[in-house]
C-alpha cells in the first residue's frame, strides 16, 4: 500500500471527511481491520483565507509547496490538496515535488465524462467559480461549464466561508443552493459539481433532481485506487 500525503485544514471540516473516506475505502477493499497509510499536514485556515482574499496566491502557493515537499520527504507517495480553491496554486506545488499531485479537477472531470454528461454546473468558492484555473481543466475534457450569476455566486461563497467551513449546516442555505442549482439546470446543466470540499455537507443526491458529483468523495476514491493500485 502506498502512503497518501494530505494537505488539509482548508477547512478541517472537510479534511476530517477525507480521513474517514480514505480509511473506509481501504477497509472496504482489503478487510475490516485495514486502514490507509496517511501523512497529513493541517493548516490554520484563517491564514490561508487571509492570503486568498489579499490576492497573495504566490505566497500561498510557496507555503503549500513547502508542505508538500515535507510530506514527500516523510514518505508520502502521492499528494492531495484537500480543497478545490487551492488548486489555483497546484502548478507551484507540482514544481516542488517528485511524486504525483492528484488534481481534484481532473478526477472530477473524469467521473463526469464517464457518466456521459456534457454540460455541468460548477459550485464552489468565488475563486473557483469566477476564475479559470478549475473550469479550464473541466473544459479540457470536453465539458461545458455553467456557473451562477453574480448574486448567486456571492451567496454560494458566503455560505461556504461563513457556515460550512465553521461546521454550520442550515436548512435555509440548503434551500437557497437547491434554488441556484435549479436555475442552472434550467440553463442546460445536466449535473452539478460540488466544487468545494464542504458543499457535500449541505447538498447531496437526495436534494436535487440532477446528478451531483461530490469532489471530496471523488478525490478520496481516486487516492485509494492509487494507493492500492
Amino acid at each position: 500500500m502506498k502512503t497518501i500525503g494530505l494537505i488539509g485544514g482548508m477547512s478541517w471540516e472537510s479534511t476530517a471527511l477525507y480521513y474517514k473516506l480514505l480509511n473506509e475505502g481501504v477497509r472496504d477493499a482489503l478487510g475490516p481491520l485495514r486502514s490507509a497509510s496517511i501523512l497529513m499536514y493541517s493548516y490554520d485556515f484563517e491564514r490561508i483565507k487571509n492570503l486568498q482574499y489579499a490576492g497573495k496566491w504566490k505566497e500561498a502557493g510557496e507555503d503549500l509547496a513547502n508542505v508538500a515537499h515535507r510530506l514527500e520527504a516523510a514518505g508520502a507517495e502521492i499528494i492531495l490538496i484537500c480543497t478545490n480553491t487551492m488548486h489555483k496554486v497546484a502548478p507551484i506545488v507540482e514544481a516542488r515535488i517528485n511524486v504525483p499531485l492528484l488534481h481534484l479537477a481532473d478526477c472530477s472531470a473524469q467521473e463526469v465524462v464517464k457518466s456521459g454528461i456534457e454540460c455541468v454546473a460548477l459550485l464552489g468558492t468565488r475563486f473557483t467559480m469566477e476564475e479559470d484555473f478549475y473550469s479550464s481543466r473541466l473544459r479540457a475534457c470536453g465539458l461545458e461549464v455553467l456557473v451562477p450569476g453574480e448574486e448567486d455566486i456571492t451567496e454560494v461563497n458566503r455560505v461556504i466561508y461563513d457556515e460550512l467551513c465553521q461546521g454550520v449546516v442550515l436548512d435555509r442555505s440548503r434551500e437557497r443552493y437547491k434554488s441556484i442549482i435549479g436555475a442552472l439546470e434550467a440553463r442546460g446543466a445536466q449535473a452539478v459539481i460540488l466544487g468545494c470540499t464542504e458543499i457535500g455537507l449541505l447538498i447531496g443526491p437526495q436534494d436535487v433532481p440532477v446528478p451531483t458529483f461530490d469532489t471530496t468523495a471523488i478525490h478520496a476514491a481516486a487516492a485509494v485506487r492509487f494507493a492500492l493500485g
